[in-house]
C-alpha cells in the first residue's frame, strides 16, 4: 500500500512538472519565428556593442541610452566592463553616440544600468533616473545632466526594501516615480522557480520621499512602464504574460487596472510616441532563444505599435521584425521626427529613417 501511494504521488508530481514545462514553452513562444518587417533606411549605430536596454528622448531630440546591462540568465558580451549611459543628438546629421562621463564620488565600476526615465524641472534642468544593479542589488540613481559639458552629475542613490529586482521606472516629479519589480525573489534559483510555476507575485510600486507603497500587483513579471501624454494613465508590460496593462492614476497615486491588451509576443519596454500617444513596444518574439543563447540561431527582434490604447479594440501593427540576423533581443523602441531607434538587452542598436 505504501509503495502504491509513493508511486501515485510520484506520477502526479511528474505529470505536474510536464504540464508546467509545456505551459512555460507556450508562454515563452519557444517555437515562434518572425516574418521580417524592416524599413529600408536602417543602419546599426556605431559605438554601441553591448546593449541599449532602454532609451529615453527629450523633447529637444537628445536621446539617453542605457548600455551594458548584466542581468541573471541573459547573455553579456562584456561581462567585466561597467555599464554606461550614451547620448545621441537626433537633430544632427549623421549623429553619433557618445558615452557620458559621470562625476566622481559615484561607484562607476559597479554601474549596471537597466531602465531609465528623464525629468525636466521648472527651471529646465534635466534629471536622469536610472535603475541600477550594483552587485546584483537594486537602486535608483538620480543624475543631473550638464548640457554644456555633456556629462552626468550624480546626486543621490535611492534604496528601499520594496525596491528589489527593479526593472523599469517612470518619473512623475522630483523624487517621485513608479517602478516595476520583475521578480518576487532575489535568489537565482527561486527566480527560476517562480517563472516556472508562474507565481504572479510581481508588482508596481510608487515611490516618494514621504511614501513608498505597492500600487498594482498580481503580474507574472512586471517589466516596462510608461505614462500617457495626458498623465492620466500608466501602461505596464507583463513580459511573461505577453500583455500590456492599462491603469488609471488616482489622486493618491494608487492605480486601478482598466483593461489588458493581449499580444502574441513577450513585451519588454514601453514608450509613448510624443506625436500620437501610441504605445511603441520593444518585444521578444521567442524568449527561448533569448534565455538559451546560440549565436548561430540568435534571438529575434520585434517592435509593435499599439494605436487607440483606450478604445474597445486597439489596433496593433508591426513596425519592425527581424530574425536576429541584424538585431538581437530588442527591448525598446522610440521615435523622434520620423527617426526610429531600437535598443536591445545585450546586442547593438538600430537607427531607422521612417
Amino acid at each position: 500500500m505504501g509503495k502504491l501511494v509513493v508511486l501515485t504521488l510520484l506520477g502526479l508530481g511528474l505529470a505536474l512538472l510536464g504540464e508546467r514545462f509545456v505551459a512555460l514553452r507556450e508562454r515563452i513562444n519557444a517555437d515562434r519565428e518572425v516574418k521580417p518587417v524592416e524599413p529600408q533606411n536602417c543602419h546599426l549605430i556605431e559605438g554601441i556593442e553591448n546593449g541599449s536596454e532602454d532609451i529615453d528622448i527629450l523633447p529637444s531630440g537628445l536621446a539617453f541610452i542605457s548600455s551594458g546591462l548584466k542581468y541573471p540568465g541573459m547573455p553579456s558580451f562584456a561581462p567585466d566592463e561597467p555599464g554606461q549611459i550614451f547620448m545621441m543628438d537626433l537633430n544632427e546629421q549623421n549623429s553619433r553616440v557618445q558615452a557620458l562621463p559621470i562625476s566622481d564620488g559615484f561607484d562607476k565600476a559597479s554601474f549596471n544600468p537597466h531602465g531609465i526615465s528623464t525629468f525636466i524641472d521648472k527651471d529646465h534642468t534635466v534629471y536622469l533616473y536610472v535603475v541600477n544593479h550594483p552587485h546584483m542589488k537594486s537602486t535608483v540613481e538620480i543624475f543631473k545632466f550638464e548640457a554644456q559639458q555633456r556629462s552626468l552629475v550624480h546626486l543621490k542613490t535611492i534604496k528601499h526594501e520594496l525596491l528589489q529586482s527593479v526593472n523599469d521606472i517612470v518619473v512623475l516629479g522630483p523624487e517621485q516615480f513608479y517602478a516595476t519589480r520583475d521578480h518576487y525573489f532575489t535568489s537565482h534559483f527561486l527566480r527560476l522557480l517562480e517563472t516556472f510555476i508562474d507565481l504572479q507575485w510581481t508588482y508596481v510600486l510608487f515611490y516618494s520621499p514621504k511614501e513608498v507603497k505597492v500600487v498594482a500587483e498580481g503580474l507574472s513579471s512586471a517589466n516596462g512602464i510608461t505614462i500617457s501624454l495626458d498623465k492620466k494613465y500608466i501602461y505596464v508590460a507583463d513580459v511573461m504574460a505577453k500583455n500590456i496593462h492599462v491603469m488609471k492614476i488616482h489622486d493618491n497615486w494608487d492605480l486601478t487596472r482598466l483593461k489588458v491588451i493581449q499580444l502574441d509576443t513577450l513585451v519588454d519596454n514601453l514608450v509613448i510616441d510624443p506625436d500620437t500617444g501610441d504605445i511603441l513596444a520593444g518585444c521578444h518574439p521567442n524568449a527561448r532563444k533569448l534565455l538559451i543563447y546560440n549565436p548561430k540561431d540568435p534571438p529575434g527582434s520585434e517592435v509593435l505599435r499599439i494605436q487607440g490604447v483606450l478604445s474597445e479594440k486597439p489596433r496593433i501593427s508591426t513596425v519592425y521584425a527581424n530574425s536576429g540576423s541584424v538585431l538581437q533581443g530588442s527591448s525598446v523602441a522610440v521615435v523622434y521626427n520620423r527617426i526610429l531607434l531600437i535598443g536591445t538587452v545585450f546586442h547593438k542598436a538600430l537607427y531607422c529613417e521612417l
